[in-house]
């Protein structure tokens, strides 16, 4: 006899999800902590996790998490979806083995890969850490010197076998707050002085991903991790199991919270390409269909009001300008004013302390 599973209702997970996010209330967490518990924040733009933790950590100081991108006691690299994020050194060395897989395809299908037709990529990808070895270099300058090997290759191409191919890190100062630079790659065991993990067991990611996403769906869980096999993982794993309004299997953690899904989520401001947004197959616990277009997968800065994708900010000497995705209430409007100039208090403390709400889009 089968028994029905309980079902966990879009609000629900959706509270469920900020808990686990630190969105729902700020967490007394030391900065590693957070990343750790995030299994990572998205880095591709340099200074989006500032933003990102300061929505989720108490106390946030912007210039603690910047020195500890320049001690490289945090450390950004390709990693995650094949993407930048900002990790723990101890993730940094655990996860390349887990994610080689997915970087590996990600090169083959894209035009990097198609331009190298007919080379051997793990030779070029032992050239290229052979060239980093020696000194850090930016993909486009990794690019050329392998070019010089590889007559009639494009650069770019080369560089890009590299950096999806190898365990490689950014050096600082890129990603410091109130600095700039360019992302000169380097190996990863080299600067940090350890060795990378071999391990490419997937069920630790797995649960730590259920720790700050869950509840999840099979396709959730490979959206965000990009290993395969996942539903064989899950049934290695002694899960709790609910159903989404539509039917689907969900797995969680046995301690995974579960808030009153009439807990008040108050106003969040986002960094580009937050996790939130792309952590899961099925967005809509967080962002609604009609938005996606607006959202997803652009290089924009989400604002959340109640908990969902509610509009779009940018910062600059003249405050914040917020522009709703849909009118917002009266009361909404004051709330998202009101975080945002504590926001600008926080990071930008020299700018106007101006939030305006502008048009919806």
């Amino acid at each position: 006899m089968t028994t029905s599973q309980p079902v966990l209702g879009r609000r629900a997970l959706n509270r469920a999800f900020l808990e686990r996010q630190l969105l729902l209330r700020r967490a007394d967490l030391a900065v590693p902590d957070a990343v750790a518990h995030l299994v990572g924040v998205q880095a591709q733009v340099p200074n989006a996790p500032y933003p990102d933790l300061w929505s989720r950590v108490a106390a946030f100081d912007p210039h603690d998490l910047g020195r500890r991108v320049a001690e490289l006691s945090l450390v950004r690299m390709p990693s995650l979806r094949a993407t930048i994020h900002l990790t723990t050194v101890e993730d940094a060395l655990a996860l390349p083995p887990i994610v080689a897989a997915l970087h590996r395809r990600v090169f083959q299908g894209s035009e990097y890969g198609r331009d190298l037709a007919g080379l051997d990529v793990d030779e070029v990808v032992a050239a290229g850490l052979e060239l980093l070895r020696d000194r850090p270099l930016t993909v486009t300058e990794l690019g050329r010197e392998l070019a010089e090997r590889y007559p009639g290759r494009k650069p770019t191409p080369l560089g890009a076998a590299v950096q999806y191919g190898a365990p490689l890190l950014q050096l600082p100062p890129r990603g410091v707050w109130g600095e700039t630079g360019r992302a000169r790659l380097a190996p990863l065991d080299a600067v940090l002085g350890r060795p990378v993990g071999t391990a490419a067991s997937a069920e630790w990611l797995v649960l730590r991903y259920l720790r700050a996403f869950g509840p999840a769906s099979t396709a959730d869980i490979r959206a965000f991790t990009g290993v395969g096999g996942i539903r064989e993982v899950v049934e290695r794993l002694d899960l709790r199991r609910f159903a989404d309004e539509r039917g689907r299997t969900l797995y969680d953690v046995a301690d995974g919270p579960l808030p009153d899904p009439d807990t008040p989520a108050p106003p969040r401001f986002l960094g580009e390409f937050d996790n939130a947004l792309l952590g899961h197959d099925d967005r809509t616990r967080i962002l609604a269909t009609e938005h996606r277009s607006q959202v997803l997968l652009k290089p924009v800065r989400p604002l959340l009001v109640d908990g969902m994708a509610a509009g779009l900010w940018t910062s600059g000497p003249d405050g914040l300008a917020v522009r709703p995705l849909a009118p917002l209430a009266d009361a909404d409007a004051a709330d998202v004013v009101a975080e945002g100039e504590r926001m600008l208090a926080a990071l930008w403390p020299a700018a106007e302390r101006e939030v305006r709400i502008e048009a919806p889009l």
